[in-house]
């Protein structure tokens, strides 16, 4: 009867230490040295949250710069890829959809890769500098910019690459939402 007391014991304790006291000490750290980040980096304008610079949301509208593509219509309860492998037809069909749609919005520049296939969580906050830097010309029509504040625009694009991460982990991106923030501070629509 021993060992199953002692196995009880165990269990109990291992329970506590790493389901209980390990999560909580964490919790307090990251409360402590990284309050923004333990309250899911989130972003505000105007004292109302619009989003977190981790996840990525739909702007479909011209005056907006686009994320790209989600397998998962950005709902971030349900976060996932399509799985859909190379041979997939369906995956042929959004590849050749996502891409219509890339040209038909910023006319026949080619579009990075980023834009025309989802991520694998369907929730990239992120594209390539190139492809926001090629939805500047569709943004500044819409939004109908002088040439002079096309060259801001640019700019202010530029401004908001991020290196990668340890300057080595990945490649430069571009936040969507926080850029759009921006956008509509330094260029308010109409």
């Amino acid at each position: 009867m021993k060992p199953v007391r002692t196995a009880i014991i165990v269990t109990i304790f291992w329970t506590v230490i790493v389901g209980g006291m390990y999560p909580l000490l964490m919790f307090g750290v990251g409360a402590v040295f990284f309050p923004a980040q333990a309250q899911g980096s989130l972003l505000v304008r105007d004292g109302k949250v619009v989003g977190s610079e981790l996840i990525g949301q739909d702007f479909s509208s011209d005056v907006y710069f686009h994320p790209r593509p989600s397998a998962i219509g950005y709902d971030p309860s349900s976060s996932g890829a399509s799985n859909k492998g190379w041979t997939s037809a369906d995956l042929k069909k959004a590849y050749t959809q996502n891409k219509a749609d890339w040209l038909k919005a910023n006319g026949n520049a080619e579009p990075p890769q980023d834009m025309v296939f989802a991520s694998g969580s369907g929730l990239d906050p992120h594209v390539s500098p190139q492809g926001a830097e090629l939805q500047v010309a569709r943004v500044a029509a819409a939004r109908h910019l002088s040439p002079g504040d096309s060259e801001k625009l640019l700019a202010l694009v530029r401004s908001f690459e991020e290196a990668p991460q340890l300057g080595f982990l990945g490649e430069p991106r571009v936040n969507i939402l926080t850029l759009n923030i921006a956008l509509d501070r330094q260029f308010p629509k109409g």
